[in-house]
C-alpha cells in the first residue's frame, strides 16, 4: 500500500527506502534536477507532518481547536526587500499570561529547522501545558530562509571587524525577526554554529535573552577544536556509538537516554577520544578541510559536482542518521539534499568566524563573562566539539558573578545530540525551559 504521506503531497513520486541510500545513487541524481523552492517546501513538510498538530498552509478547513497547540510554517518578512526567515511556530490554543518566555530553536551550520523534528513533539507538549510558544527558524542565508548575497566589507586583516560583520548578518536578522513577532524576551536553544550565534546575540541584545541552552556549541574554546569544520558534512555518526576502547551496539542508543553533569574526568575522556579520531581521519575529509580553509565551503563543493555531490549527501544521511527509521532517514536525505543544493549564501560566513583548524577568531570563552543570564552547555559523550571550552566558560561565568552556568554530557550521542539521543535532550530542554519560568 502506498504511503499516505506520498499521496498527500501533490502526487510526489516516493523516494527510495533508506536501505538503498547511498546505493540508490541514481535516485539522488534524479533529486538533484528537481531541486527548487517547491520541492524544498515539500521535503520540509514531510518531516513536520509527523506532528499531529501541524497545519499545512494549503489546508482549507479550520484547525482542530481541541489540540493544546497548533503548528504552522510561514515566511517572516524582514525590512530589506526579499529578506525573510523561514519559521515554524508552535503556539498554544490557550496562551497563559504567566507563561515563560518562548523558546527559539536555532540550527547549526548548513542545516535547517527540520533537523529538530524529533524534538518538536515533547517541546510542544510542554508549550501546551505552560501556555507558552516554541519557534524554530532557519538562519538568514540557510535552510529555507532567503538566500541573499553574503558579503564582508571589512579588510582582511581587521579580524574584529570581519567577525562582527559576519555575526551581525545573522544576529541582526534574528533581532528584526523578534520585533516582527512581537516577542519581548526569548530562551535561545542553539546547536553548533547556531549556539555560537546565540551567544553573540545575547552579547549584543542582552535584555532580549532569558536563558541560553547551547547544544554542542562551536567557537567556544580558545584553542582549536579537536576536529575540523568539514565534519558538518562528512560526520557519519560512528563516533556516537563507539570509542577508541569500547564498541557499543547501535541498539543501545535507543535503550539508553541518560544525561549527567559534566566532570573533569568525563571531559578529558571525550577529548582523548577526539584526539584518537583526529589521527584516523579520512583522506577525503582532509581534502574538504583544505578546500574550506582556501575559502570554499563543503556545500559549494557539493553543488559544483553533479555526480559526486548527491552520492556524498546520500552517504552522509544514511550513515549519520542510522538511528532513525527507514522512512525518517529517507525524508532527512531528501530534506538535506534540497537545502544543500540551494543557492549559496550564509554558509560563506565560516571563514570569517573560524580560523584554519576550526577555532574561533574571537572565541566565546573570552567574551562569555559579559553574559548575565543562565547558560547551559550540552555535549555528547562522543562529541567532536571540544568540551573544554564549555568547562572554562562555566568557570569564567562564575568568576564574573554569574553562578547560573552549568554543563551536561548526553550519553550515547555525538555532535547532533538532539538527534542521537532525543529522549535525554528533550528531558533536559523541558527542565531548562521550566527553569526560565522559575527565574521570572
Amino acid at each position: 500500500m502506498e504511503n499516505p504521506l506520498n499521496q498527500t503531497l501533490n502526487g510526489l513520486s516516493p523516494l527510495p527506502p533508506a536501505r538503498e541510500i547511498p546505493a540508490a545513487f541514481y535516485a539522488s541524481v534524479r533529486s538533484w534536477w528537481s531541486v527548487g523552492e517547491k520541492q524544498s517546501a515539500i521535503s520540509e513538510e514531510r518531516l513536520l507532518r509527523r506532528l499531529p498538530f501541524f497545519r499545512p498552509q494549503n489546508l482549507s478547513h479550520e484547525p482542530n481547536t481541541d489540540s493544546p497547540v497548533i503548528a504552522h510554517s510561514s515566511r517572516v518578512d524582514l525590512s530589506t526587500p526579499k529578506h525573510y526567515l523561514n519559521t515554524l511556530s508552535i503556539t498554544p490554543t490557550s496562551p497563559s499570561p504567566d507563561a515563560p518566555p518562548p523558546a527559539i530553536l536555532l540550527h547549526g551550520y548548513g542545516a535547517g529547522l527540520g533537523f529538530f523534528f524529533q524534538n518538536f513533539l515533547p517541546l510542544a507538549q510542554w508549550a501546551g501545558h505552560r501556555g507558552a510558544s516554541i519557534y524554530a527558524l532557519d538562519w538568514l542565508g540557510m535552510g529555507r530562509s532567503a538566500r541573499v548575497p553574503f558579503t564582508i566589507k571589512a579588510k582582511r586583516d581587521d579580524v574584529r571587524a570581519r567577525v562582527q560583520e559576519a555575526e551581525s548578518f545573522f544576529i541582526d536578522s534574528l533581532e528584526e525577526w523578534r520585533l516582527k513577532m512581537g516577542l519581548s524576551q526569548m530562551t535561545l536553544v542553539g546547536h553548533s554554529l547556531g549556539a555560537y550565534f546565540s551567544v553573540a546575540y545575547a552579547l549584543k541584545y542582552p535584555e532580549r535573552v532569558s536563558r541560553l541552552v547551547l547544544l554542542s556549541p562551536a567557537g567556544i574554546p580558545r584553542g582549536p577544536n579537536l576536529t575540523e569544520p568539514s565534519r558538518e558534512l562528512t560526520d557519519d555518526g560512528e563516533a556516537s556509538t563507539s570509542s577508541p576502547t569500547t564498541t557499543r551496539p547501535a541498539a543501545m542508543k535507543r535503550e539508553q537516554s541518560s544525561m549527567e553533569k559534566a566532570t573533569r574526568g568525563k571531559v578529558e575522556h571525550i577529548r582523548a577520544e577526539q584526539r584518537e579520531n583526529k589521527k584516523n581521519e579520512s583522506r577525503s575529509r582532509k581534502i574538504l578541510t583544505y578546500l574550506w580553509e582556501e575559502g570554499w565551503s563543503p556545500f559549494q563543493l557539493v553543488r559544483s559536482t553533479v555526480f559526486w555531490g548527491p552520492m556524498l549527501i546520500g552517504k552522509y544521511s544514511s550513515r549519520r542518521f542510522s538511528g532513525l527509521t527507514e522512512e525518517e532517514t529517507r525524508d532527512m536525505h531528501d530534506y538535506i539534499m534540497n537545502i544543500t543544493l540551494a543557492k549559496g549564501s550564509g554558509e560563506y560566513c565560516i571563514s570569517h568566524i573560524l580560523e584554519p583548524g576550526a577555532h574561533a577568531r574571537m572565541p566565546m570563552v573570552d567574551r562569555i563573562d559579559a553574559v548575565k543570564v543562565p547558560v547551559t552547555f550540552v555535549y555528547g559523550d562522543h562529541d567532536w566539539m571540544d568540551p573544554k571550552g564549555g568547562e572554562e566558560s562555566v568557570e569564567k561565568l562564575r568568576k564574573a558573578g554569574n553562578g547560573n552556568g552549568r554543563m551536561y554530557i548526553i550519553n550515547n550521542s555525538g555532535h547532533h545530540v538532539y538527534l542521537d539521543n532525543p529522549k535525554a535532550v528533550n528531558d533536559l530542554l523541558v527542565e531548562e525551559l521550566d527553569r526560565a519560568k522559575w527565574r521570572r
